[in-house]
């Protein structure tokens, strides 16, 4: 096994002639290594960005290695470490030639080069990297090349999405129509569609595309337990379907199995190229875990942290705790102040964030989730408490990472898992050197195969993708399939595709149940604005199949309840505060709302849509649509869920919406009020606005 066995914590308590006589020896053995290792060794790559931020601390000390350390750089491939100023001519002239103005001057790697090559030469690509690669960087690349015009990317999750889309607009300033919400239509022009894959499944004015970018492919895999893997699979069957190019991205795959059969073909690049070293502190066996988490914490070397924690609940426990022994910022008092007057001042959420401390979770409001990173960024939120959907998603400047629980949903984690929430920590540009506290064991090292559904077998496939397929010639049994659903549930395959994101065996429930109702003279006929008895009627057969809990409620007449106090309340604000005020259960689980928010968006609103499509088959008239339409934006005008999506509040923008308002109307009447000091808005709330709608 190669090995630097370099002991950095001690080079860099040297001096002197011993400091620069350590670089020389390191830099040696490295030019050796580089040699005699393989192209992607990791334990021969950190070299460099250990050594540039051995320099960044001892200039002075070390001016006469830049030179030396820039052709480490060239020859390791990391030639965005190459110092143009201090390096030699060839060196200097590779950086320059892999330079993209266009992108802000970023300079690439070699095996960014080599993606973009594969790429390029119109191939189809799966890229296997760590997370520091700059994966990202490569969909921006492609785009500044005007070869593609009409671009579709899916991403994981909605915050990634509006990441993307500021990315996007600051890089490219209008060149590509940015269409991301689902009110949005591709004009005749360059357009780059971004969305989740039950977005961009449902989407009519994709037409032809040139690029299909799948971000975190390895969900693709439905032995990954993600249960939106089967809509992912059918969106990116459409998407590949109608597609002259794919290219998927993700982390520390070793494999992609595909059938036989299958139609698309592609090249796999598997590498463990990365731009930043990390150091692994091992505290699995301390006596006191949580006391020396918290000492950590308090340790201004280790911020910017990511506190890996197994629950949203765990999170806000954590996060509480911690606040209540200590405050790292001064800078965060009046978000917490917002917190407070806009979701409640009851819950743990403003006082952590008083005393510095972020919690990002799938509960966390999604602007209130974008200025918790943004403020972590800044630093001023030097510590962010999360769960695996901000590992998984946003990027952050994280210097550390502590993985302080082992558990995601009460199964612990994989090799694979720990190795993506490893990856976060560091940041090229920021943090050469990241660290990463584990506190419990390592899983063992395992080989990783992903398995898309969508690359695999017909016979295979679920009922829930089949529906989806368009053409099912390689195999008669998955077209028999469709057949016989179609004929058991009395539906076409419009129908049968309306119940795909329930699955097929809870629609066969949901319509015995919907059916058995109906016999007993349940309300379940109505069209336009339904009853709350309508409401909780239809919520009834629901919650047959799924607990209430799932969808953020303790029992079916809370979860009414909720429904009805929701599209009542004047503002979400006041739905909010109320809430608040009225909450009596646990103060970890104080945030619970915004479970049942989320189920409005997605969750409630299809199992209403499965149901609707059961009693029309009793009771034709039947019409949901405006009430199943009004659940997912909250019961708001749906330019409010948009620009929340984008970064602004609800609670911020309802006090500038006015009737008939469109989307371009309210932003120009928030820049306005920005404009004028409006004393709708304080000094906080204007700072963030203009970081969202100006990037300032």
């Amino acid at each position: 096994m190669t090995t630097l066995a370099a002991d950095w914590k001690e080079i860099h308590k040297l001096e002197g002639a011993e400091l620069r006589k350590a670089v020389f020896g390191v830099v040696q053995r490295a030019s050796q290594l580089l040699q005699a290792s393989e192209a992607d060794d990791p334990t021969v790559l950190e070299a460099v960005p250990r050594l540039v931020e051995l320099m960044g601390s001892r200039p002075d000390e070390l001016a006469s290695f830049k030179e030396l350390i820039s052709a480490l750089a060239r020859a390791s491939g990391l030639w965005n470490y190459i110092d143009r100023e201090s390096a030699d001519a060839t060196d200097a002239l590779i950086a320059e030639a892999v330079t993209a103005d266009e992108l802000g001057g970023v300079t690439f790697h070699r095996e960014q080069i080599i993606a973009l090559n594969t790429l390029l030469s119109g191939k189809n690509l799966i890229l296997s990297a760590p997370t520091s690669f700059g994966k990202s960087m490569l969909i921006d690349a492609l785009l500044a090349t005007r070869r593609y015009e009409r671009v579709a990317i899916v991403l994981p999750t909605i915050a990634l999405l509006d990441e993307f889309r500021r990315r996007l607009l600051s890089r490219f300033n209008g060149a590509f129509q940015l269409v991301m919400h689902p009110s949005e239509k591709a004009g005749a022009g360059p357009v780059v569609f971004l969305g989740t894959q039950e977005r961009l499944i449902h989407r009519d004015d994709l037409g032809y595309l040139d690029l299909t970018v799948v971000d975190e492919f390895y969900k693709l895999d439905p032995s990954r337990k993600d249960e939106r893997s089967v809509t992912l699979n059918a969106a990116v069957y459409r998407l590949l379907k109608r597609s002259k190019q794919f290219f998927f991205l993700g982390p520390n795959i070793d494999n992609v199995a595909v059938s036989a059969d299958a139609r698309w073909r592609f090249e796999f690049l598997k590498t463990r190229f990365s731009t930043v070293a990390v150091d692994t502190i091992d505290l699995q066996d301390i006596p006191n875990k949580r006391q020396r988490l918290i000492d950590e914490i308090g340790e201004d070397t280790n911020w910017p942290a990511l506190v890996f924690v197994s629950s949203p609940d765990r999170a806000n426990e954590l996060a509480a705790e911690v606040a209540e022994q200590m405050a790292i910022s001064d800078y965060s008092s009046d978000f917490a102040e917002w917190l407070a007057e806009n979701i409640g001042p009851n819950g743990l959420l403003s006082r952590s964030v008083h005393f510095g401390f972020g919690i990002h979770h799938g509960r966390t409001p999604r602007a209130v989730a974008a200025r918790m990173v943004r403020m972590f960024n800044e630093q001023k939120l030097p510590v962010l408490f999360c769960t695996s959907t901000l590992i998984e998603g946003v990027n952050t400047a994280a210097k550390t990472v502590m993985i302080f629980d082992k558990k995601i949903n009460r199964a612990d984690y994989d090799f694979f898992t720990f190795s993506n929430i490893r990856g976060r920590a560091g940041r090229l540009g920021q943090h050469h050197v990241g660290q990463v506290f584990v506190f419990n064991e390592v899983p063992e090292h395992e080989e990783l195969e992903v398995a898309p559904t969508v690359f695999g077998d017909d016979d295979d496939l679920p009922d829930e993708y089949i529906v989806y397929v368009e053409d099912r010639e390689v195999s008669s049994r998955p077209d028999n399939r469709v057949r016989n659903l179609m004929q058991q549930l009395e539906l076409d395959e419009a129908q049968l595709r309306l119940l795909s994101p329930v699955g097929i065996a809870n629609a066969i429930r949901l319509r015995e149940f919907a059916h058995a109702a109906l016999a007993d003279g349940g309300h379940l006929v109505w069209q336009g604005v339904p009853k709350y008895s309508q409401i909780k009627a239809a919520l009834e057969v629901i919650c047959r199949i799924q607990k209430p809990q799932t969808f953020g409620a303790w029992s079916v007449s809370q979860l009414a309840y909720y429904i009805e106090q929701l599209r009542r309340s004047r503002t979400l604000r006041k739905f909010l505060l109320d809430s608040d005020e009225n909450y009596r259960g646990k103060p970890e689980g104080h945030d619970a709302i915004f479970k049942f928010l989320r189920a409005c968006e997605y969750g409630l609103p299809q199992y209403f849509t499965a149901l609707e499509v059961f009693v029309r088959q009793r009771e034709p008239e039947v019409d949901y649509s405006l009430f199943i339409g009004s659940l997912s934006s909250w019961f708001r005008p749906e330019i409010l869920k948009e620009l929340d999506e984008e970064g602004v509040p609800v609670q911020i923008a309802e006090r500038f919406y006015r009737n008939d308002d469109t989307k371009a109307m309210l932003l120009k009447g928030l820049e306005t009020a920005i404009a004028n000091d409006s004393d709708q808005l304080t000094a906080f709330e204007t700072q963030w606005l203009n970081d969202v709608l100006f990037g300032r």
